[in-house]
């Protein structure tokens, strides 16, 4: 198996792929996702296990506990100094690191940075602005959530008893995911609220493991190899790649950059695109003589009535190559040839 390797005094390293409840789970400000439990951890969704004192050295250094209670990734864009930086929660202790370097002052009691969060944390998590009310920490101790708002400085405590009690908590590409045991449910991170058959195999979804998967098969070309097929910016900011079968989101740079099936997204959209372009609420996905619409706030479902034609829906006939629209103007230009 490609993640049992062993360590220098020959233990054999832990292997993610046999099903592991993870301690803590964070990306660090280059989008790279690390997986914590006891004193190793792993870089991305892939590879073996590492020491964690050779990436964070200090961790092990300092407090000599050999694992880690919780982490997250700060979000706050008004603030420079800590925006991007990584905090672990140790016991009683805070750790703050950017670009994998213990920030000078710490390990400081958690009362400090975070008057009113408590010691011995389960999980903690980024909550950005209009996913929470405002940019906030949700730092979770058995059922109770307790919202630590980052302007304010103060917390509102919630118990949410009909979420599993969460080991580590990660926000990606714009969600919520508590972790238990070897699955995760996703969460909505206002209410607590769950949607959709969870829980559900991490092993199926954020790691890549034999036997394990959900369909999403495709193979990775090297960039050398791809050909962008279409770009786009809809008017929330969302930019959108797409080569070949695949889409890629490029606004979510902090989450790292990760290709997904078209059809995951834009179910109908089946043999790739030819031309993409975005139009006050909706996106335009123009494949042959077809023309599919959806709005980018929902993104999955197809508008009634469609796909059209060309012709019906933008009066052109013959194959399109690309599609654009200038800032704040309302005409589409199209380029055939």
């Amino acid at each position: 198996h490609p993640q049992d390797e062993t360590v220098e005094d020959g233990a054999p390293l832990p292997d993610r792929c046999e099903g592991i409840e993870f301690d803590a789970i964070t990306p660090d400000e280059t989008g790279k996702t690390f997986f914590f439990k006891g004193a190793h951890l792993w870089k991305g969704f892939h590879g073996p296990a590492q020491l964690s004192n050779e990436s964070f050295k200090e961790l092990d250094d300092i407090h000599h506990i050999g694992h880690v209670d919780a982490a997250f990734r700060m979000h706050n864009t008004e603030n420079p100094d800590v925006h991007d930086h990584i905090y672990f929660f140790l016991d009683d202790k805070v750790f703050r690191y950017f670009n994998h370097t213990l920030e000078a002052g710490y390990p400081k009691e958690i009362q400090e940075d975070f008057p009113g969060v408590p010691t011995h944390l389960d999980a903690a998590v980024e909550c950005a602005k209009g996913e929470c009310i405002t940019d906030s920490v949700l730092f979770f101790k058995g059922h109770d959530v307790h919202v630590y708002d980052i302007a304010t400085k103060t917390v509102k405590t919630k118990t949410w008893s009909h979420l599993p009690v969460c080991t580590s908590v990660l926000r990606w590409l714009e969600h919520h995911y508590c972790f238990h045991g070897h699955n995760f449910t996703r969460f909505n991170p206002l209410t607590g609220e769950v949607n959709g058959t969870y829980p559900k195999d991490a092993r199926n979804y954020f790691m890549k493991c034999p036997n394990f998967g959900h369909g999403d098969h495709y193979k990775v070309l090297k960039c050398s190899d791809v050909k962008l097929d279409a770009i786009t910016t809809d008017d929330a900011g969302k930019m959108y790649l797409f080569a070949g079968p695949i889409y890629m989101r490029l606004d979510t740079h902090r989450d790292g950059l990760h290709a997904f099936p078209i059809t995951k997204v834009w179910k109908e959209v089946t043999s790739g695109v030819d031309a993409v372009f975005s139009y006050t609420d909706k996106i335009y996905l123009i494949k042959d003589d077809q023309v599919y619409i959806y709005k980018a706030a929902t993104r999955s479902t197809l508008t009634e009535g469609y796909p059209k034609t060309l012709k019906e829906e933008l009066g052109i006939e013959g194959h399109v190559d690309a599609a654009f629209l200038c800032p704040n103007e309302h005409t589409v230009h199209i380029i055939q040839g």
